[in-house]
């Protein structure tokens, strides 16, 4: 029986483990079974016939012989035969030999890292970079695109409530009238003086120079993004009473 989806598209590979990890609200495992799995990892390197186990946004195992214990976890089981699973991030680094620990491998299938993976057919996936070409050249052959443990793509198409990002244009500036975070941050060495106001603009004065950067800036959570009024974009970060920005360390003024 075929899932259908919010639009028209049915869903031909795995649905019923689709549905269930769509509705996996009790924190059961998901198992990919027997695929090609392009770990990218220098000492797991490639299996054949193998399992990636994760749990929530992250991946706890991977390698042969997963699988005899899916039952006894409860896990959703996805069938990858015929199939390669391949990191959907890509370390360019790592690919050309420019990393010298394994521990500073980033974008791989290693136990521990977050679950970003793609799985599509093996004749699409000779190499890392081969299947990411394929997500973005024959995205209707991609059978699962998983970000952070959470499907994005299945079978081709949209799964049903996946992240969108950002349509394209500036933010509007929102109204920070009584957010903490606004006011005269000044760092250390008493040589950057930033203001935020609550209308969404930003002020510097560097070594006693008045309004040497302004512009407008946005905050999302403990991140602020700063467009200047000269065209640049800049970007700033709040750990506890601190602002870091571009190598300073402010406090409120």
């Amino acid at each position: 029986m075929n899932h259908t989806d919010s639009g028209t598209h049915t869903v031909s590979w795995n649905p019923e483990a689709l549905d269930e990890i769509l509705s996996n609200d009790e924190g059961r495992p998901v198992l990919f079974a027997n695929a090609r799995i392009l770990t990218m990892d220098p000492v797991i390197g490639t299996m054949t016939g193998a399992d990636l186990l994760l749990v929530g946004s992250l991946l706890v195992g991977v390698g042969p012989g997963i699988i005899t214990a899916a039952q006894d976890d409860n896990a959703i089981v996805v069938d990858c035969t015929g199939m390669t699973i391949a990191p959907a991030v890509v370390d360019a680094v790592a690919l050309a030999g420019g990393r010298g620990h394994r521990s500073d491998h980033v974008a791989t299938l290693t136990p521990g890292n977050t679950t970003d993976i793609l799985v599509v057919p093996d004749a699409l996936a000779p190499d890392v970079p081969s299947a990411v070409v394929a997500l973005v050249t024959r995205p209707e052959q991609v059978r699962a695109l998983v970000a952070a443990g959470r499907p994005v793509l299945w079978a081709g198409a949209d799964v049903p409530g996946r992240p969108r990002a950002p349509e394209a244009g500036i933010p509007a500036a929102g109204d920070l009238t009584g957010s903490p975070r606004v006011g005269v941050w000044i760092d250390e060495h008493d040589f950057l003086h930033q203001e935020l106001t609550a209308d969404g603009r930003y002020d510097e004065t560097r070594g006693g120079r008045p309004h040497a950067y302004q512009g407008r800036y946005w905050i999302d959570g403990d991140r602020v993004d700063y467009l200047d009024d000269l065209g640049f974009w800049a970007y700033g970060e709040f750990k506890g009473d601190e602002l870091h920005h571009a190598g300073y360390v402010m406090k409120p003024g």
